[in-house]
C-alpha cells in the first residue's frame, strides 16, 4: 500500500475526544498535494494515526450544513 502524504492546512475544531486521547476533528487537509478537502475523522494524539473519515469539498460541506440546520436536535 503506498504512504498517503496529507498536510493538515487549518484545524477547523474539535468534535470530541475518547478516553484513550484520540480525536474527532474537522480540519481542512490536502491530500498527496492535492487541493485541500474539509475532513472529519479520529486523530491519534500528535497526528500520528488516523481513523477512517469523511472528505468533503466546500460545495458538499454547505449541503451537510444545511441539513444539520433543517434537524431538530
Amino acid at each position: 500500500m503506498a504512504d498517503i502524504k496529507f498536510e493538515i492546512q487549518e484545524t477547523v475544531g474539535t468534535v470530541s475526544q475518547s478516553q484513550k486521547g484520540w480525536t474527532k476533528e474537522l480540519n481542512l487537509i490536502s491530500w498527496n498535494g492535492k487541493a485541500p478537502k474539509y475532513d472529519l475523522r479520529d486523530w491519534a494524539p500528535e497526528h500520528e494515526k488516523m481513523g477512517k473519515g469523511v472528505t468533503l469539498s466546500v460545495e458538499e460541506l454547505k449541503a451537510l450544513r444545511d441539513l444539520l440546520n433543517e434537524m431538530e436536535l
